[in-house]
């Protein structure tokens, strides 16, 4: 039987676009069936001011303005409620994971969630990884909630992977988009026009999605070349490729996993 989906989902997005690169059609088939969406985005989507070339660094603001307007614009189309927009750059989630708990348990409490989906623990990103860890402790700690994990994009193998899981369990759910869902989700990927060029490796023909597993997260999704420390080989800090330390980023959702601060001081 095809896994529920929920009636009140919250939906995790490190950043804005993953809501489409994720779960765009099946947004869109919970919708059908009745379910309301709120999306939390957990960072803003753009690096930290400091982290840019420095001719750029005084159109920071700007650069996070053009991208809420362009999450807006999604979410419009989409037919989702946002449940709150983080100040917090790119690249910082998984560093501030404790500010992050209580921003998605504040939007479980406010709007009576049932379910959540987050991106997958697949390497693709430190913030989606990190995310992936979030909902996995609430899902400990709720025995009411439900979450789901969507695959968006690793590098397992050492091959460019979209929209399949880098570890599959035999719980995996693939929805084949119809050609319109397919157009649908090509035209909500352009609306993000100033992530053009992350989301090339983007495919539309499907989208995949299972409950979330007992991820080991002191070791690394993946053995090999992590997708996000693909270009770590570039002498200089470019702005355009993440820097973060695999060991590192495991280690921070480790500690986040350890010390469990939650509302109720429930501990896993």
């Amino acid at each position: 039987m095809p896994t529920a989906f929920g009636r009140s989902i919250l939906l995790l997005v490190p950043h804005p676009d993953d809501e489409v690169v994720g779960c765009c059609a099946a947004i869109g088939r919970a919708r059908a069936k009745g379910a309301t969406i709120h999306t939390l985005y957990l960072t803003h989507g753009c690096i930290d001011r400091d982290s840019l070339w420095p001719w750029d660094r005084r159109r920071s603001e700007a650069f996070m303005g053009r991208r809420r307007n362009e999450a807006s614009r999604v979410a419009k189309e989409l037919g989702v409620a946002c449940a709150g927009w983080s100040g917090r750059p790119a690249r910082h989630l998984w560093r501030e994971l404790i500010g992050a708990h209580r921003e998605v348990a504040t939007a479980i409490e406010d709007h009576a969630i049932d379910q959540i989906w987050a991106p997958a623990y697949e390497g693709g990103n430190p913030d989606h990884d990190a995310a992936n860890a979030l909902a996995s402790v609430f899902a400990l700690q709720l025995a009411s909630l439900s979450v789901l994990e969507f695959a968006e994009y690793n590098f397992a193998g050492g091959t460019v992977r979209s929209q399949a899981f880098a570890n599959p369990g035999g719980e995996e759910e693939v929805l084949t988009l119809t050609p319109a869902e397919q157009a649908f989700k090509r035209r909500c990927l352009a609306l993000y026009a100033s992530e053009r060029g992350n989301l090339r490796a983007i495919g539309a023909e499907r989208e995949c999605f299972r409950p979330i597993a007992a991820h080991d997260y002191a070791a690394a999704p993946h053995e090999g070349v992590l997708w996000y420390a693909r270009h770590q080989w570039v002498p200089f800090r470019h702005p355009r490729v993440d820097f973060s330390d695999p060991k590192e980023v495991s280690a921070a959702i480790t500690a986040y996993l350890r010390s469990n601060s939650t509302p109720t001081g429930r501990r896993v």
